[in-house]
């Protein structure tokens, strides 16, 4: 007789009950679609650059730092040539201020967030090291504070804006704070708390850290674009003057919080997961349809592996595999030369080279 049978039956039961109790896990996407989707698009991208290393246009660095950045977050190496040529053309932008764009841009935040994530990803050796530092300073100078002479009750206060005059908006200071954090910035810096409270104020909910006149009027939990300068929603304007909440937002305003420390358990994210279950969405960027479509799946994507989401559970208990259903959805729109295109041509989504990088800048996030 075994008499090691009963304790190995008991430790099989057992073992089988902790594999019941685990939680499920994603699938995840095939692997095999997922890198010939990204191949494809790299090869894309790899005939598209000019002789010049730029793409679409050598009067501003952002597309070109997009599609860079893009590259080497699907594992081009700065070595290759494509990558070579770009990093040298992104260094003809570099000014004596510290910040990397066009001389005559008016999009300096924007244009230096973007080519110092580039470089950051670029700088295995050290090589770029003082180019990124100097473009950490600059940023901190574009922040809107006392040094423009507002307040911390001033709804613009601690956002970023394009760089120029022009108040401050969601869309760029969430640039701002990935380009920071991609570069090693911790969260308590004082830069990314003073922007937490002007990402906090971009939030639909009235909370002791939004006291601005927008706060209640949706309190919907949900993100938009401004509330500087009397507020701006690209979603529109709800009849009681609210400015409506729209996904592309609120996910950046979501990834944002996170960056600046937030817990899961403080009330602002739990709002804005609360909004993001209801508005769950591959197909559209909700509040808005098609428009941003592209730049809202590269924010998705970003937002739910920061926030180490394998599954996404919807207002209505459906759980999504939600690197597996982007993978998927985007394969179906690649067009035979390896690009994305997006026929509601807003924000600069005609460009096949920009709305490609965001594709890969998605992707990235999905392996």
């Amino acid at each position: 007789m075994n008499r090691l049978l009963p304790l190995r039956s008991i430790f099989a039961g057992c073992l089988a009950v902790f594999v019941l109790a685990a939680p499920a896990r994603a699938a995840g996407p095939d692997p095999a679609l997922l890198k010939s989707t990204v191949d494809q698009a790299i090869d894309f991208l790899k005939t598209t650059q000019t002789d010049e290393g730029f793409w679409t246009t050598g009067t501003n660095a952002g597309i070109t730092g997009l599609v860079l950045t893009a590259l080497l977050d699907n594992g081009v190496s700065p070595d290759d040539p494509v990558a070579k040529q770009a990093l040298a053309h992104l260094e003809t932008y570099i000014q004596p201020d510290g910040g990397i764009y066009f001389e005559k841009t008016t999009h300096k935040n924007y244009e230096t967030c973007i080519a110092m994530m580039a470089f950051h990803k670029a700088n295995a050796d050290g090589r770029y090291t003082k180019i990124v530092d100097n473009a950490k300073n600059f940023l901190r100078g574009l922040q809107w504070d006392q040094g423009e002479g507002i307040e911390s009750s001033d709804p613009a206060y601690g956002g970023f804006g394009y760089g120029s005059h022009k108040r401050p908006d969601l869309s760029n200071t969430q640039f701002l704070l990935e380009a920071l954090k991609t570069a090693g910035v911790p969260s308590d810096d004082p830069a990314i708390q003073k922007a937490l409270i002007f990402v906090s104020r971009t939030q639909n909910l009235e909370t002791e850290h939004n006291t601005t006149p927008f706060a209640a009027r949706i309190n919907d939990g949900g993100f938009y674009y401004t509330p500087a300068a009397e507020g701006t929603s690209q979603a529109g304007i709800d009849n009681n003057g609210g400015l409506r909440s729209y996904g592309s937002m609120t996910y950046a305003g979501l990834k944002s919080m996170i960056y600046a420390g937030l817990s899961k358990d403080d009330v602002r994210v739990k709002a804005a997961l609360n909004w993001l279950k209801k508005h769950y969405s591959i197909e559209q960027n909700p509040g808005l349809g098609k428009q941003g479509l592209y730049y809202y799946y590269h924010t998705f994507a970003r937002t739910l592996a920061v926030m180490e989401m394998d599954v996404f559970e919807d207002a209505e208990g459906v759980k999504h595999d939600w690197r597996k259903e982007l993978v998927e959805t985007l394969a179906a729109q690649q067009k035979s030369n390896g690009s994305w295109l997006n026929e509601a041509d807003r924000w600069m989504e005609g460009d096949p080279n920009l709305v490609t990088a965001y594709v890969l800048l998605a992707l990235s996030n999905c392996k």
